[in-house]
């Protein structure tokens, strides 16, 4: 049975973080396999005048143009009156016989009486509100209820956003699939030589751990700094490289590196080239991920298939998507993550092991069986009525 999808492209048209990775890569597969036997058709509101990516050539594309802030309360609007919001509704309703299913790929749900998916990528704006704006933990507060419910069906992309979504919004175990993301191929193991010309930038002169992803409370990097210290003392000699954008928490944590006096042990990497990361990820002694939440996690993913051994946080979904190829360790205890990354870092056959297991987890997370499992979600929910009330 083929299906026809008017899919949300905008992730990957705004922004570049997980969001973007998910909408550009999984729309990639669904079209890259004719066996999905899915007809794409790409939606973004081109309020920047950016464009979808060259990843997607020749793909149908359907757009209106609309201020960011009027299309999100718009949106937002069309779910409190329960009215059909037109400039979508005309898109999905070309074809009287076959009508498009509408996939909403980020937190964004207009209201259509049309079947719809909605990706749901984790709640951590309910669980650590400081962590964002005030506007937008209203705005999702409000939002994500409404959206969650309204939706046909709701894909989780692990296990404890599934759980987050019926325990906080109490949502069917019925609707609420869970369909794990991808590893890109380009994370795999990369030979020393090759490593070192790209780490040589970062850490010429010592070993290094390494954190990858931008600056921001949720992360937790204050704890891997003051882990950092502690392991200093213990005479270790590792920097810590940091690999991302600059987000709101930069000069707090640069104040701290000044206050720990770790000014020549810290290195603030910036945006590091995708083709440059698997080298920096393999060249590591260590990978760190010490987040208070992740609805995924793809820096564990990506470290574990370059053969990194990983030390992350055990909450959220980070246990599932490590197995047993990482050490867990809590997110607000400092001597355990700095007991964890020095048995890592002094002990090569726990480390030649960590590296060997991490190749094998992380082949379990392929793009093409996610567009497979989203692919027979579309189908299940175009078979089937749509519920009047979820």
């Amino acid at each position: 049975m083929s299906v026809s999808v008017l899919y949300d492209i905008g992730p990957a048209v705004h922004q570049g973080a997980g969001l973007a990775r998910y909408a550009e890569r999984l729309a990639v597969h669904l079209r890259r396999d004719p066996r999905a036997l899915v007809d794409l058709h790409l939606f973004y509101n081109a309020h920047s005048g950016h464009v979808a990516p060259a990843t997607l050539p020749d793909a149908s594309v359907h757009t209106l143009r609309m201020g960011q802030i009027a299309w999100r309360l718009s949106v937002l609007a069309s779910q409190f009156t329960r009215q059909p919001y037109r400039p979508i509704a005309r898109m999905v309703g070309v074809s009287p016989t076959q009508p498009m299913l509408y996939h909403a790929t980020e937190h964004l749900l207009p209201y259509l009486t049309t079947p719809t998916v909605l990706t749901v990528h984790d709640l951590i704006f309910e669980r650590y509100p400081e962590h964002h704006t005030r506007r937008n933990v209203w705005f999702l507060k409000v939002g994500m209820r409404l959206f969650t419910r309204a939706a046909t069906a709701l894909i989780a992309v692990s296990r404890h956003t599934r759980r987050d979504l019926i325990d906080l919004y109490g949502a069917s175990p019925d609707k609420v699939h869970v369909i794990y993301e991808g590893i890109d191929p380009v994370f795999r193991p990369a030979t020393a030589a090759d490593a070192a010309r790209v780490t040589a930038r970062y850490s010429p002169d010592r070993p290094y751990l390494l954190m990858v992803g931008t600056l921001e409370p949720r992360k937790n990097h204050a704890i891997a700094l003051r882990a950092l210290a502690q392991l200093k003392q213990a005479g270790l000699a590792h920097r810590l490289v940091i690999a991302g954008g600059r987000g709101w928490l930069f000069e707090p944590i640069q104040r701290l590196v000044e206050a720990l006096g770790l000014t020549d042990d810290v290195v603030f990497a910036g945006y590091v080239p995708a083709e440059e990361l698997p080298l920096l990820y393999t060249g590591a002694a260590c990978v760190l991920l010490p987040s208070l939440y992740e609805g995924f996690g793809f820096p564990v993913l990506e470290a574990m298939a370059c053969a990194a051994p990983v030390v992350c946080s055990n909450v959220s979904s980070l246990p599932e998507v490590a197995g047993d190829a990482a050490l867990l360790t809590p997110p607000h205890d400092v001597a355990a993550l700095a007991a964890a990354v020095h048995l890592v870092v002094t002990q090569p056959a726990l480390a030649a092991e960590m590296r060997r297991r991490g190749p094998r987890q992380a082949v379990r997370f392929r793009w093409e069986s996610c567009a497979a499992a989203t692919a027979e979600l579309y189908r299940a929910v175009a078979r089937g009525p749509k519920p009047s009330d979820w």
